[in-house]
């Protein structure tokens, strides 16, 4: 197997997940008696709520370095936002960094997907790292929620969801964002943010739900066996 290389803690309970299911599909697939060889860095969440981009960049790509020292032979950042680093740090490195909208597009594509619903907090729906990562990697077309919504979709989750606090009135106020992107035309919705999943799952929805989470570790297991392949 081959080692993976963790970034986490945006938010900490999005990171647990993802350690927890990569063991668990591992396990599933090798037999149970082994665990892959996993190195985690976990940073202070303080960092991406200060907003200070060349200092995120300049972190997260000091943090790829110790990783890649450390012997990772990839890397997985276990959120959504950070993934704004992507196009600063890979060129910088000399391992993968296992893109999230990889996943997306991958799924997308099975079920011949072009048009997809984003929700996640401000600076991943407004953003272009995974819009643009959709479109130029597999052709779909990426829309957000109306501009009145997005700071609400934003505090709900970093205000409650990243601090492990999951109430109906969040569920209520995303499921009422996923019918008004239905009503534009989306065929799915991508849960773009690492807690989305954990409140909201595909009975509660007639589209297909993308969960972000799921689809990101199931790349991320796919390269520890050696299965993965990615868009440059």
């Amino acid at each position: 197997m081959k080692t993976l290389g963790l970034i986490g803690g945006t938010s900490w309970h999005s990171t647990v997940v993802y350690y927890r299911k990569i063991n668990e599909l591992v396990a599933n697939k090798i037999g149970g008696w082994e665990n892959p060889p996993m190195i985690i860095y976990s940073l202070n969440i303080k960092l991406m709520r200060e907003q200070n981009i060349p200092k995120i960049k300049a972190e997260y790509l000091k943090i790829a370095r110790k990783l890649e020292d450390a012997g990772a032979e990839a890397i997985i950042i276990c959120a959504n936002t950070p993934h704004m680093v992507f196009e600063y740090v890979q060129p910088l490195i000399r391992i993968p960094i296992i893109h999230i909208g990889d996943a997306i597009g991958a799924e997308a594509r099975k079920h011949n997907i072009k048009k997809l619903g984003l929700l996640g907090n401000r600076p991943t729906m407004t953003g272009s790292f995974i819009q643009d990562r959709l479109k130029k990697g597999y052709e779909i077309e990426t829309l957000i929620p109306d501009a009145e919504y997005i700071d609400s979709a934003h505090n709900y989750i970093s205000s409650e969801l990243t601090q492990g606090k999951f109430t109906d009135e969040a569920k209520k106020f995303f499921k009422q964002q996923m019918e008004l992107l239905k009503d534009r035309g989306v065929e799915g919705i991508i849960l773009g943010c690492t807690e989305l999943p954990i409140l909201l799952d595909q009975k509660d929805f007639d589209l297909p739900l993308f969960s972000t989470t799921d689809l990101h570790i199931q790349k991320a297991v796919d390269f520890i066996l050696e299965k993965v392949s990615t868009v440059s």
